[in-house]
Parts: structure tokens; C-alpha cells; sequence
């Protein structure tokens, strides 16, 4: 087998490969545009080798996923951060596409929110500057009506309309995305059963399944955390330990989902509002909400976990030890 580890840019990839069996090693940078990557990667295939390629987590690497799974060659991803769980794809297939698909899906959908959002942002500024503050209330008929209503120099009445007229697009599109993605989580079992934990929503729960893949990749709620880059970072040394920020290593998209989440939960449910209080009490509040995001994550983690698991045996005998 040859075992290729690769450095993947947009424009090429640098590889330093090794034969198993005959030792032979090598370094070896190859072009994307020229299709000398390819060529590359074929000649082997024509060859009969059998290859491993290990790549690190990375963006824009789709077309190459689909030519090692059309050439039946073993790819295993690896977690940017150090390999707290790891992705072996060996060959393509519908599933995989349909998830990679779900989550553009989620992404489209996230960006066009932060779009809209700072959209709002500047509308809120114009009416601010005018002397009204109506904060959401500025979304209805009468908030629109008024923003409308005033009376700008030309430009900056330019600015208000397109805004707006802005907004008036991003609405329906984000809308119809929000539908598709409702649809997608009440086909999936197991999306609908995380949708019952308190404050967790369709995309949330979809966003937490199509990232951690399945629960079985993570022995504990203690990986889930660290993989979503949800722990303090640490530089212990001499018997000290030192705790810094978060970690912050993982699926950015579903981190900010589960700050979302975990807000939402705090407000609609006594109990995880009760735990919030008393470390924000403890701690500061930005430090409190992203305690109760890794909470929930372990949280989701289990819920999904002791859905998959089969029930356990039961065996016969006293509590001393089961009968020989």
C-alpha cells in the first residue's frame, strides 16, 4: 500500500508519500489547474496500487473527495485541531452526498441570516438618527410605515429604499430555506428526538446530526465538547493549570447554534434557567452562556446515544452475581 499524507491548497497539494513494502519514500507538489494532481492520482489507479490518502479538514476539497471515491482509493479526513475523531471515507456514496448537500443547505441559509441581519442593523441606525428606537417593533406595518416616512436628503434616502428593498428580498428566500430545512429534520428519527430537548429547533438539531455523523464516533460527552471547540483552551505547566478562552476548534456553524440554543433553553425552561443564574452569578455571562452551549451539546450527545444504543441484557441471578 502506498500511504500519501497530504497538504491541500485550493491551487495545489503538497504530498509526501510511502510504500509500505518496498520503503520507498518521497516528497512531491502537485498542480490543480494543469491537472497534474489528477493525472497523478490515475496513473496510480492504471497501476494497480492500492493507496491511502490522509488529508487535514479543510474547505473547497469536494472535487478531490469525488475523484479518490471514483478511483476507489481510502481517504481519511483528520480534525484540523489533533484528531479527536476521525472521518474515514473509502467510497462514495449517496448518503455522503445528500449530507454534504444538507449542510449547504444550512450554510446558505446561515449567511443570508447575517445578511438580513445587518441589514436590519442599518435601518435601525436611520430611524435611530431620526429620534425613533421601536428596537423589533420597527419590523410591523406601523414601525415600517414610519421609517419610511421620513423625510432624508437624497442619498440617504437612496440608502433607506435599497435597504429595504433589500430586506424584502432576503425574507421570502430565507423563509423558503427555513421550510426545506423543517421538511429534512421530520424525515430523520433521530433529528425529532433531539428536537424535544428544550430550546433546540429543526436547524439545531439537524446541524448537531449532520456534523457529529453518528454518536458512536465519540465515547463521551467530554469529545463532544472538545471537538466542538467548547472547552477552555490549556497551558499547564510545573503543577499549575492554567485555563484560557474557548477552544473554538470545530464546526463554527453549529457552535453558534448551540449559543443560540442553549439561550433559548435558558428562557423557556426553569431548570436550565436556574443553572444559568447561578453561574452567572459565579461567573460572567458570556463565561455562563457558553457553559450551558457545552451542557447541551453532552446534553443532545446523550439523547442521541440512548436512542442508537441497543438495551443492555438482562442477566439473571441476586444483586451478588448472576447464577452459575
Amino acid at each position: 500500500m502506498v500511504i500519501i499524507g497530504c497538504d491541500y491548497h485550493p491551487s495545489m497539494q503538497q504530498i509526501a508519500w510511502c510504500d509500505n513494502r518496498s520503503g520507498a519514500q518521497g516528497e512531491r507538489r502537485l498542480e490543480h489547474a494543469s491537472g497534474e494532481a489528477e493525472k497523478f492520482y490515475r496513473e496510480l489507479k492504471q497501476r494497480g496500487v492500492q493507496v491511502r490518502v490522509g488529508l487535514e479538514a479543510s474547505g473547497h476539497t469536494r472535487w478531490f473527495e469525488r475523484l479518490l471515491a471514483e478511483l476507489e482509493m481510502e481517504l481519511w479526513i483528520g480534525h484540523p485541531a489533533k484528531i479527536a475523531a476521525q472521518r474515514v471515507r473509502k467510497q462514495k456514496t449517496d448518503r455522503g452526498d445528500a449530507q454534504l448537500d444538507l449542510r449547504q443547505l444550512l450554510w446558505h441559509r446561515h449567511r443570508l441570516v447575517q445578511m438580513r441581519t445587518r441589514v436590519k442593523n442599518q435601518l435601525q441606525s436611520i430611524a435611530i438618527s431620526e429620534g425613533v428606537r421601536r428596537q423589533s417593533r420597527l419590523w410591523s406595518k406601523p414601525g415600517r410605515a414610519q421609517l419610511e416616512s421620513f423625510a432624508l436628503p437624497p442619498w440617504s434616502a437612496r440608502r433607506r429604499h435599497d435597504l429595504l428593498q433589500l430586506l424584502d428580498q432576503l425574507n421570502p428566500q430565507i423563509a423558503e430555506l427555513s421550510r426545506a430545512i423543517e421538511q429534512e429534520a421530520e424525515r430523520r428519527p433521530e433529528v425529532l428526538r433531539l428536537m424535544t430537548h428544550p430550546g433546540v429547533g429543526p436547524i439545531t438539531a439537524l446541524a448537531f446530526v449532520l456534523v457529529l455523523g453518528t454518536p458512536q464516533r465519540f465515547r463521551c460527552g467530554k469529545q463532544v465538547g472538545s471537538y466542538l471547540g467548547l472547552i477552555p483552551c490549556e497551558d499547564s505547566s510545573a503543577g499549575k493549570q492554567r485555563l484560557g478562552h474557548l477552544s473554538k476548534q470545530g464546526n463554527t456553524l453549529l457552535r453558534y447554534l448551540l449559543v443560540e440554543a442553549a439561550q433559548a433553553a435558558v428562557r423557556c425552561d426553569a431548570q436550565w434557567r436556574r443553572r444559568f443564574v447561578h453561574l452567572a452569578m459565579r461567573r460572567q455571562r458570556n463565561i455562563a452562556i457558553a457553559a450551558m452551549a457545552r451542557r447541551l451539546a453532552v446534553s443532545l450527545y446523550w439523547l442521541w446515544r440512548k436512542a442508537e444504543d441497543p438495551p443492555a441484557t438482562p442477566s439473571s441471578g441476586s444483586h451478588v452475581g448472576p447464577l452459575d
